[in-house]
């Protein structure tokens, strides 16, 4: 762990360029240990995405598409789109993120504080987080 990965509970993200301050692109190292607690499927209403798969390999979908990731294969996600991922695998995932515009490492940070402070995650913190950076949770299915 690098003295500026931020952890998310299991997850470790990584920030390589923070471009939430310029409004442009930025791009994050995501680490994602088999079984982790991953975010529930969301929508960015501001951000498009792009995952490339470094290491290990990651379930991702986009829609209505799954597809299990290994180094050297990636993703896209048009803003407005549904995605997620998780990690069902034995070796942990690594992945590269580009989001452009960038939605920053304070909105990990801000995850990190409801997160990480002890006992089942408070939803609705969690919820008022995810709308205040522009992600929108999928209606359950």
């Amino acid at each position: 762990m690098s003295a500026s990965e931020i952890k998310v509970g299991q997850l470790g993200i990584n920030y390589v360029v923070d471009g939430s301050h310029t409004a442009s692109i930025g791009m994050f190292e995501l680490t994602v240990p088999p079984g982790s607690n991953v975010p529930p499927p969301h929508s960015h209403s501001n951000n498009e995405e792009c995952l490339y798969v470094l290491q290990g390999t990651l379930r991702y979908t986009v829609g209505t598409e799954t597809r299990d990731l290994t180094p050297g294969q990636g993703m896209s996600t048009p803003k407005g789109v549904v995605h997620a991922f998780s990690n069902p695998f034995t070796e942990t995932a690594r992945a590269l993120v580009v989001q452009s515009p960038d939605i920053g490492a304070q909105y990990f940070k801000d995850v990190a504080a409801v997160v990480n402070a002890g006992g089942p995650p408070d939803k609705a913190a969690l919820v008022s987080v995810m709308s205040k950076y522009g992600l929108v949770l999928a209606a359950p299915k």
